[in-house]
């Protein structure tokens, strides 16, 4: 297991500082607990509330869906639909990005939610062939293979609302949750506009850039392959006032309270996470993807820590946990090697040596990261169940 011990963190939540954004006070408390302190102390959420309903009201009845409600199947997004329908009995169109790696848990959250909530609902799947080709040119280039994720996620919905011409666009947790990108302390209602996702989605490369890198005389690609990836014209958007907003700007956000809402009310279902023991995970974090394994390793390859960490953060910030109980978690559980990097290899065409060359070119000092003595992560109940490019079966 490699050393994490060298690394300075937050006498609270336990993050270190190769945590993208955080810095650190006198005492030794970071950023973002600043943050979470301050949404839970100074935010006038009533006044926020009331924001919410004006949102609504502005809204309602004057297009053919009040809002446009992007959707995993996740808790998060699942718990914005619910909450959104049942408090204001809106109409919205629910808009899914669907990145290839959706595991059976999560279908049938959203079948049972689409089943009992009652909603129009858009599943768009991209092209196989090209997301390949960008995971490994983003992960050549950035050691993140999520770049068609984190782009199609985001600017997809806003492309349907431009089809459908529905202004309100609801995303659900705010990014001041998990980084200082975006605070509570400023006291704005963040939103999912260009500057949010030319600066946070893209990894500083935009569609016509990763045309430019996939596209080859000998494999031609069409630039309209990119266009799922690529934000919307923004002329068009100021003419419809599109008004991109997170959920969790006018509500208070609780992982654990939000997921135990929609297992009560919807039957939502959790579900294993690559790398994490059940008993932390009991509120569903990421059990949306079946890379997500992969890609907390490749953090915690680069950055010494991995998703045990950031729950862990979580429930020291929420009061769950004290900062040295998270302490021993973390360093219990943190950085398991998990089987789905087999996958992900097979997927697009490296070997594990080649994977490790590529990491260490962006590793974050003074994190040195360990790649032959991480304990395995055990495969999760459905590992069998994931597409193989071979259709190899374990």
């Amino acid at each position: 297991m490699q050393n994490k011990d060298n690394l300075k963190k937050c006498n609270k939540c336990q993050l270190p500082e190769t945590y993208e954004t955080i810095e650190f006070d006198s005492k030794g408390g970071c950023n973002i607990c600043a943050s979470a302190k301050f949404k839970n102390t100074k935010i006038d959420w009533k006044s926020r509330k009331k924001l919410l309903d004006e949102v609504i009201e502005d809204n309602r009845g004057k297009y053919s869906y009040d809002c446009i409600i992007p959707f995993s199947g996740g808790k998060d997004s699942v718990f914005t639909l619910n909450y959104l329908i049942k408090e204001y009995k809106i109409k919205p169109l629910v808009v899914r990005f669907n990145h290839g790696f959706i595991r059976k848990t999560i279908q049938d959250n959203v079948h049972t939610t689409l089943k009992k909530l009652g909603v129009d609902f858009i599943d768009f799947t991209p092209n196989w062939k090209i997301v390949k080709k960008v995971m490994l040119e983003s992960f050549q280039r950035k050691t993140d293979f999520c770049w068609h994720c984190h782009t199609g996620i985001y600017s997809y919905p806003i492309r349907v609302a431009l089809m459908y011409k529905v202004p309100l666009i609801f995303y659900g947790e705010a990014m001041a949750e998990f980084s200082n990108y975006y605070d509570y302390s400023s006291n704005k209602i963040e939103k999912e506009d260009e500057e949010k996702f030319l600066m946070l989605r893209t990894l500083g490369i935009t569609a016509e850039d990763m045309h430019g890198m996939i596209d080859k005389p000998d494999d031609p690609v069409d630039i309209r392959d990119l266009y799922p990836y690529t934000f919307p014209d923004t002329d068009a958007l100021k003419r419809l006032k599109y008004n991109p907003v997170c959920l969790g700007s006018y509500i208070p956000w609780d992982h654990h309270k939000n997921t135990e809402q929609i297992k009560k009310e919807l039957g939502w279902k959790n579900d294993e996470l690559e790398g994490v023991p059940d008993e932390l995970n009991e509120h569903g974090e990421k059990i949306e993807c079946f890379m997500q394994g992969t890609r907390d390793y490749v953090k915690y390859l680069k950055r010494g820590y991995s998703r045990v960490s950031q729950i862990n953060s979580l429930n020291v910030r929420n009061n769950r946990m004290t900062p040295e109980e998270a302490k021993k978690s973390n360093e219990k559980f943190d950085g398991r090697k998990p089987p789905s990097m087999e996958v992900f290899l097979e997927y697009v065409g490296l070997t594990e040596e080649e994977f490790n060359q590529i990491i260490d070119k962006t590793v974050i000092p003074p994190n040195k990261p360990d790649y032959k003595s991480n304990k395995i992560a055990k495969k999760t109940r459905d590992f069998d169940d994931w597409y193989r490019e071979n259709n190899k079966k374990k």
